[in-house]
């Protein structure tokens, strides 16, 4: 497989412009999140051409395409580009296209803790209960980082500096958006059941519900939807019982 290089061009940074010229590498590293942040929007790096100035409408600063056009267009991306780049927002790789995924919002983060705990206290210490960032390559060209992970006795990676491909159990807390929803309900329930995740499960804040999946011939199947007053349970991890009361009480204005 040929990889690129993703290495700094020449381009000097001129009146807030970046332009042809040397560059040093500081001035790539902090460009990085502009482009990162472009990289989630419609294939945007073939349909504009690459420009060194702002646009015409003064109050609608054209992107920065010369550092765009560093990195591979959308849908080009391999998985070594992917664990190449670095960034300090969430990054998945689907089929050559970089999604970038909303950032945590507080609640988000709360939940995410609160959902680990309970798998630690199901499992009494037994594998691993970790929560994103953490890249789980689920097969050629997909990369997820699902938002609470639980890994069975050897389901971890053999080189503890590398990534796992295997995981026993997934969890996403939906966040805010239409697109969040689509690819927690649609997305990746397709992808972690052709990867072959046994269990998943997806903790909706805004419908104060979690719905429990479970694969049954490659596909999943609603095992429960359970709603406030209601405790939520799974099949692969026997002793996970989460009370819907408490998860949902996190996101109310008093606690």
């Amino acid at each position: 497989m040929t990889t690129r290089a993703l290495r700094p061009q020449p381009i000097a940074f001129e009146n807030g412009v970046l332009v042809e010229g040397e560059m040093k590498d500081e001035i790539f590293r902090r460009s990085q999140f502009a482009v990162q942040c472009q990289l989630s929007c419609s294939p945007v790096f073939e349909s504009h051409p690459m420009s060194s100035v702002t646009s015409p409408d003064a109050t609608t600063p054209e992107p920065t395409w010369a550092v765009a056009h560093l990195f591979p267009s959308q849908g080009e991306w391999t998985e070594n580009e992917f664990f190449a780049l670095h960034s300090n927002r969430m990054i998945e790789l689907v089929d050559g296209h970089l999604e970038v995924l909303p950032m945590p919002t507080w609640l988000h983060q709360l939940m995410v803790k609160f959902l680990v705990r309970a798998i630690e206290q199901a499992t009494s210490g037994v594998g691993e209960a970790l929560d994103a960032p953490l890249p789980i390559r689920l097969f050629e060209q997909h990369i997820r980082e699902p938002d609470v992970m639980y890994f069975a006795p050897g389901s971890e990676p053999t080189d503890p500096r590398g990534y796992p491909t295997q995981v026993d159990l997934a969890m996403e807390v939906v966040s805010e958006g239409a697109d969040a929803r689509r690819r927690d309900y649609e997305d990746k329930r397709r992808d972690y059941a052709k990867a072959g995740i046994p269990e998943y499960w997806i903790v909706d804040p805004d419908a104060e519900c979690i719905t429990v999946l479970v694969l049954v011939d490659e596909v999943y199947q609603v095992h429960g939807e359970f709603s406030r007053g209601e405790i939520a349970t799974g099949l692969r991890l026997s002793g996970l019982a989460v009370n819907v009361d408490d998860a949902m009480r996190l996101g109310d204005p008093q606690r």
